[in-house]
């Protein structure tokens, strides 16, 4: 399997992200490096971004021999899937760096929605389809004086590619939906990816209307729309053996859960919330 540089530009200059009110920065701009095979690309592009790169350096490879997941997790990566990183410069305090991993999920699963695909948001990080897992973002910074200076946030999508139980590629996702026709945004065409070069182009589109969104609007806009697409609202899990119901994500990307209490006042039970960082509790596959 080969990347086609001239079919990946060509596809990057084509506007698929529609959004009122948004104003996407000049997405030609895209500097990319296209690699068979990696270490990691997001290990690639701080190499890269230490060399003099800026903003807009893509590195894309085919396959990563030692790719990560959150909290260092391994992250398969075989031959037939999307795996990309691309550099951005925020200017953000450091305790809010998991802003970019909400705007970056947001906007790449509703660049896949706009094509048909049913994409939802495992919090914090995952793209699943029923409960499935498409793909994740692992965002990494360097902060200086708080503050980030620099943040490089890597991608990797099923397309072809073999996966475990809990995975599922794009294109049996595409297969399924040529069959039963069915497009939850009501696209025309709803089977246009046809390559992993348009994929890529789509993926980079969404990370940068993620990423102009919370410029442009806000965080709090961006937590709108990401906890509307976020599979545990309302969903009931324990805490510390007390039951509890997901109730949204804070600006620090911190799991907001309302706990029942046994207390009761004058006006009846009384009700506590906790914010639980990320990597305190695992929400699992196969639930939507």
């Amino acid at each position: 399997m080969k990347f086609d540089r001239q079919q990946l530009e060509a596809a990057l200059q084509q506007n698929y992200i529609q959004l009122d009110g948004l104003q996407l920065k000049q997405l030609n701009q895209f500097s990319v490096h296209l690699f068979e095979t990696l270490p990691s690309t997001n290990r690639t592009l701080w190499h890269l971004l230490e060399q003099g790169a800026r903003e807009g350096t893509v590195v894309i490879a085919l396959q990563q021999q030692a790719g990560r997941g959150q909290w260092g997790r391994q992250w398969q990566s075989p031959p037939g899937g999307l795996y990309l990183s691309l550099a951005l410069s925020p200017t953000l305090a450091a305790e809010y760096g998991a802003q970019l991993t909400l705007c970056s999920a947001w906007g790449v699963a509703t660049a896949l929605r706009q094509f048909g695909i049913p994409v939802q948001l495992k919090w914090l990080n995952d793209l699943v389809i029923d409960g499935q897992k498409l793909g994740g973002i692992l965002t990494e910074t360097k902060i200086q004086h708080g503050q980030i200076a620099q943040a490089v946030v890597g991608v990797g999508i099923n397309w072809s590619n073999p996966v475990p139980e809990t995975g599922i590629n794009l294109q049996t996702i595409l297969n399924q939906h040529s069959l039963t026709r069915c497009s939850v945004e009501a696209i025309p065409s709803i089977q246009p990816i046809e390559s992993i070069e348009r994929l890529a182009a789509i993926v980079l589109q969404g990370l940068m209307a993620g990423y102009c969104r919370w410029q442009q609007q806000g965080i709090d806009a961006v937590l709108a729309s990401y906890q509307a697409l976020l599979t545990s609202m309302g969903r009931s899990i324990a805490i510390d053996n007390r039951e509890g119901n997901v109730v949204g994500v804070t600006k620090a990307g911190e799991l907001r859960v309302c706990l029942s209490s046994t207390a009761t006042h004058s006006s009846g039970s009384a009700s506590t919330e906790v914010a639980l960082k990320p990597g305190t509790v695992q929400l699992g596959y196969g639930q939507r």
